[in-house]
This record gives structure tokens, sequence and C-alpha cells, in this order.
């Protein structure tokens, strides 16, 4: 027995010579990989949300914290133009279109030009002028002979009387004619059978009713243009007859678009309508809105009220949330290595890169502090 013992003592002496000779080789350096921590596996728990994580230190974990937030009525709603900013174009005169200047979107400018009319009211309108000038000029000249004779008693004063009411009307239908070519737009002096409609005030053009050689009424329906101005706008917004008490004229409200999420416009509730949609059971509410030249006419927008009591919400890192599938969830632990993932509603961004949690947990909850590396392993 005692040599067979020598033996393997001798064998053991010999193994742990060679291994320091090996590291001697080597320089004395260590492999990294060899003192790295194994990478951490993940095995899928019957519950499809629910994994056990080998090395869960990995994964550092963060407590939920209280957060007070004003209650928030969010309701959808489209971009309108307001009303009364939106003037009709009006022409005067009944004729046919020979020229247009401007079309349906365009943004024009107060006293610009938007289309010519060839109209046959101009003719008799400067007929009407030129015979208003030759009656004034001959009631004029009755009137002067009427004062002569006067003065050398060849006629009675009720003679003189009649050329003076007589030029007193002529030059009443003179400047009558004057006014009417004025608001034609012709110059006396220089008439033209062409009559140019331009912009009464400054917008852009949201209705066109004429083309190229059509026909237009003089003061009549329809108008050749809308122009409406845009730098304020209407956001009607549909709101349930439970959620009413949460809206109150004069208060103002967060203004999202569909098309600019991170930019956020405030707007006042200008009007609530009085009467309630019968089958979806919701009033119109009408903001008013100051436009900074991105809401277009039609845009989708989310409307956001605030209440007056404070509510309790919850609020982590906005790394412990996951963007997954359209949705937001967080990993929660649930045992030793275990961990859970759950659904949340998420609101607004806070200061200190925290986001809200709106509904999914609870202050004190504790919840993975990046979640993103989790879900990596999850996957792998």
């Amino acid at each position: 027995m005692k040599p067979r013992f020598a033996g393997w003592a001798l064998a053991a002496a010999l193994c742990v010579l060679s291994s320091l000779l090996l590291a001697g080789c080597n320089g004395g350096k260590a492999d990294p990989k060899a003192e790295a921590p194994p990478p951490a596996s993940v095995v899928p728990d019957l519950d499809a949300n629910n994994f056990k994580v080998d090395h869960p230190e990995q994964f550092p974990l963060v407590t939920a914290v209280e957060h007070k937030a004003a209650p928030a009525l969010n309701v959808t709603g489209v971009v309108q133009p307001d009303i009364a900013r939106a003037v009709p174009v009006i022409s005067l005169a009944a004729g046919r279109v020979v020229e247009i200047k401007a079309r349906l979107g365009d943004v024009v400018k107060k006293g610009q030009l938007l289309l010519r009319v060839q109209s046959n009211d101009v003719a008799g309108a400067y007929q009407t002028y030129l015979k208003a000038v030759n009656d004034e000029r001959l009631a004029g000249v009755q009137l002067q002979r009427a004062q002569i004779l006067y003065e050398k008693g060849a006629v009675a004063k009720s003679a003189l009387e009649t050329a003076e009411v007589a030029e007193k009307d002529a030059r009443a239908d003179l400047d009558h004619a004057l006014e009417q070519l004025r608001v034609l737009g012709i110059d006396k002096d220089h008439p033209s059978g062409i009559v140019d409609i331009v912009a009464p005030i400054s917008g852009v053009i949201s209705d066109q009713q004429v083309t190229t050689a059509s026909g237009v009424q003089g003061l009549g329906s329809p108008n050749p243009f809308t122009i409406s101005d845009l730098s304020y706008v209407w956001i009607v917004c549909d709101v349930y007859e439970n959620d009413l008490d949460a809206v109150h004229v004069g208060e103002y409200a967060d203004i999202r678009l569909n098309a600019y999420p991170n930019k956020v416009f405030k707007g006042r509730v200008d009007n609530i309508l009085p009467v309630l949609d019968p089958s979806l059971r919701t009033a119109k509410v009408r903001l008013e809105v100051q436009n900074p030249g991105l809401m277009r006419v039609g845009m989708f927008v989310t409307a956001t009220f605030y209440g007056k009591q404070p509510e309790t919400r919850t609020a982590v890192p906005a790394t412990a949330i996951l963007h997954l599938h359209d949705r937001e969830w967080v990993y929660t632990p649930i045992s030793a290595g275990h961990f859970k993932r759950l659904e949340v509603v998420t609101g607004n961004m806070l200061p200190g890169n925290m986001q809200e949690v709106v509904s999914g947990i609870k202050p004190g909850d504790q919840v993975v502090s990046n979640a993103l590396p989790l879900q990596n392993t999850v996957e792998q």
C-alpha cells in the first residue's frame, strides 16, 4: 500500500509542477474571458411573461416613486378654420372670368389681384356716368341763365328755385355715377370692360368656385373665392357626457398634433355647444388656438383638459419602460431570479428623465431600472 500511495503523491506533484510551468510560459497573464461572469441565461416560465434569470444581479432594480399630477382628460379633435375669420371674395359685377391669378390653397395678401371679370355692367355704369356729366353741365348752364333773368326781372323767383333744384339733382346723380365706377374699380378717365377682383384680407384661399371662362354673378352665390385667416384656428373636440364636468369655458388645454407629437400648444375653451350628439352622447367643445403655421385645416389633434384636484400617480425612470408591439411594459421581480413583464399605461415625461405611469404599477413597486438589456437577454 505504501508504494502505491507514494506513486499517487508523485503524480499529483508532477501535475502541479506542469501547471506552474505552463503559467510561466504564458508570462503570468490571466485570461480575461475566464475571469468575466458567465452570461445570464433566461428560462421561460409557464406564463409567457414570466422569466427566470441565472444572474439577476446584472439587472439592477429601482423603486417606483409617487408623483402628484392634475387629473387629465384626453379627447380627440380636428383643426377647423375660424368662421369669423373666413371672408368671401365677392364680385360686384356679373360677367365672364377671363383670367385667374390665384388658386385654392394659395397664401394671398390684402389687395392682391385674384381674378379679372369681363362685364357689361362696366359699360352700363360708364354710360350712366357720361349721362350724369351731361345732365349736370346742362343743369349748371340753366341755373346761370335763370339767375341772370331773375336779376333783370324777366322770370319769377320760382323759376330760379326750380333751376337750383334741378342743378342739385344733376350733381347728386353725377356723384352716384362716380361712386358706382369707384366700387367697380373703373378709372373714369380710362374706362375698361375688365373688372379686377382683389383680396379683401390676407390669408389662405380655402375655397374656390370659379375657373377660367366660367361666369360669376354680381353679389350672388357661389362666391368665386373664400379667404381664411389661419393665424387663429378652432379645435373642435368630442367630449363624452360623463366627462363634461372636467371642461369649462375660459380654461386652457394642451393641444398635441398627431403630425408633431413633441410640440405642445395652448388652446382656450371658447364654447361648449349646448346640444349633444344623440347617438354618441358627446358634446362639441370648441377651442381657440394661435396657429404658428404648423396647423392645417383637417388635422387630427389630441386635447388634454386638466382638473383642479391633483391625483397620485407613479413615476419611474424612462429607461424602465419597454416599448414593444405598440405597448409599454416594465419588468418587476417576483422572487429570487424570477421577473415578470407587466403592461403599463404611461403618461407625460417628467423632469429628470422620469416617466409618468398612469396604471399598471403603484408607488413602492420595484422594477428593472433598464428594461432593454433584460429584453435583449430574453430574446436570445
